[in-house]
């Protein structure tokens, strides 16, 4: 059985990028719930994430949602992050909230509502450009209600030609990473369902597009770390956006629903050689609706840290040679050992051993950083996802 010693210098190299829209105000379907102190600016979004990272070593770079943070000079905010210790990283493009996306944005019929999403992708490139970011993230609300609403084969070839368009401007370095999920807001038939159709756009598009998975956007029973599998074993695997779904959707802090799946899949990310590797990027991607933004981040990349250091327990050797021998109880046995092992104390002493808090929620409780920003961010709009 392999201890914490053997596997921290390995623990050591993980990094999470955190969202921006996490520290804004979200709610359900129904409601949205304000909360003190929160930001009215993108650089009040950093400087929270900023907070994440400094107590917890973990969260080295912040991905922006255009045109949610939205600036004049991009790298006048690349500098005030790199100032506060962090960097920016993936920008998120939005084609979801205007009026002309009603019925589709890189598929729409309408060529002219697709040369406007097509642009809006372009100058997401322009602002990786000036914040130094790699990675465009396109997350797509097109879809249909009704049978017969529109053509799915159609509509699959003008999104074949979107992509391809944006694809074609980025620069040496840069990637898209194309997320899905198979439901939610159309309801009759998404255009992006699923991790195959994903797959399929960004094999079209070339080496330089990569499928996002979001843990929390697949129906009931899927076996996502088979997914997780298949897509590091082809390459095409760019990023994870990890949060946790009960039902239908996701925005849960990741590991709430099901610690044990999170541990599942850490482990075919450590055995598929997605970690450490820097071209899986492993992000967050969640909104806080009742608990704390801040301190719900700090938990959220806290669960990501312990789980992993879980999976790296595994014993592959071992684990190995019970699965060469067809012995599933002892494979089983080799997985569930790994997971049952308590490391939250060698986490603790991990932390303090670099100089941080050995409970990062409670040190961000402590800090007097949630009343200082409630008695300074006073009037403005706060910026939120709404």
């Amino acid at each position: 059985m392999l201890t914490f010693s053997d596997i921290a210098a390995t623990l050591s190299t993980l990094a999470i990028e955190v969202p921006s829209w996490a520290y804004g105000n979200s709610g359900t379907r129904f409601k949205v719930f304000p909360q003190k102190g929160t930001p009215r600016t993108p650089e009040e979004k950093i400087a929270d994430a900023a907070e994440v990272n400094r107590l917890t070593g973990l969260a080295p770079t912040v991905a922006l949602h255009i045109p949610w943070d939205r600036v004049d000079d991009y790298s006048r905010l690349r500098d005030y992050a790199q100032s506060l210790g962090v960097r920016l990283g993936t920008i998120n493009s939005n084609t979801f909230q205007e009026e002309a996306y009603k019925f589709g944005s890189l598929c729409h019929p309408d060529p002219k509502v697709r040369q406007m999403a097509i642009k809006h992708h372009l100058d997401c490139i322009e602002i990786m450009r000036q914040t130094h970011s790699r990675d465009l993230k396109i997350w797509l609300a097109d879809g249909t209600n009704y049978p017969g609403q529109d053509d799915m084969c159609s509509r699959q070839e003008r999104l074949d030609d979107s992509l391809a368009q944006i694809y074609t401007h980025l620069a040496p370095g840069q990637r898209i990473v194309l997320e899905y999920k198979f439901f939610e807001p159309a309801f009759y038939h998404t255009d992006v369902p699923d991790w195959g159709t994903s797959l399929l756009h960004c094999l079209a598009m070339g080496p330089a597009a990569f499928v996002c998975l979001d843990t929390g956007h697949h129906a009931p029973g899927t076996n996502i770390e088979f997914i997780v599998a298949q897509l590091l074993r082809v390459g095409r695997l760019g990023s994870f956006d990890f949060n946790s779904r009960f039902y239908a959707d996701d925005d849960l802090m990741v590991g709430a629903a099901d610690p044990f799946q999170l541990f599942r899949i850490l482990h075919e990310v450590v055995r598929g050689g997605g970690f450490p590797n820097d071209d899986v990027q492993l992000m967050l991607d969640q909104c806080h609706n009742v608990e704390n933004h801040i301190a719900g981040q700090i938990r959220s990349v806290v669960n990501v840290q312990e789980m992993l250091a879980r999976a790296l327990l595994i014993d592959r050797e071992e684990l190995s040679q019970a699965q060469e021998a067809c012995d599933p109880l002892a494979a089983n046995q080799v997985m569930m050992d790994a997971f049952y092992t308590d490391v939250r104390a060698d986490l603790a002493d991990w932390r303090v051993s670099r100089g941080l808090p050995a409970d990062p929620v409670k040190a961000f409780r402590d800090s007097g950083y949630q009343d200082r920003i409630e008695s300074e961010r006073i009037g403005g709009n706060q910026a939120s996802w709404t």
